[in-house]
């Protein structure tokens, strides 16, 4: 089977078979059969992520909007609410 360049070369990458078909306008069975005359594994939407994770298990560029609170500072957290939460419930004598 003859494969076109541009097919394989998506495919290298790591795109699946509906951006390649959807990019290049040809049918996503053209594309089906090139990943099987390449031997590559069919291609789904998480290993595309997997594909641009780091060594870390860490995707790249990822930036939480707000940073996970330690444990220290998560019970410091903790303390200052049960101590304001007493104060408000304690009835006034």
């Amino acid at each position: 089977m003859k494969i076109r360049a541009d097919i394989a070369a998506l495919i290298r990458e790591g795109h699946t078979n509906q951006s390649i078909a959807h990019r290049l306008h040809c049918h996503p069975d053209t594309v089906a059969k090139a990943r099987r005359a390449l031997r590559y594994p069919p291609a789904d939407r998480l290993q595309r992520l997997y594909a641009e994770a780091v060594p870390t298990g860490r995707v790249k560029d990822y930036r939480p909007q707000r940073m996970p609170t330690s444990p220290a500072q998560a019970a410091a957290n903790r303390a200052r609410l049960d101590a304001a939460l007493r104060e408000t419930t304690t009835p006034a004598t």
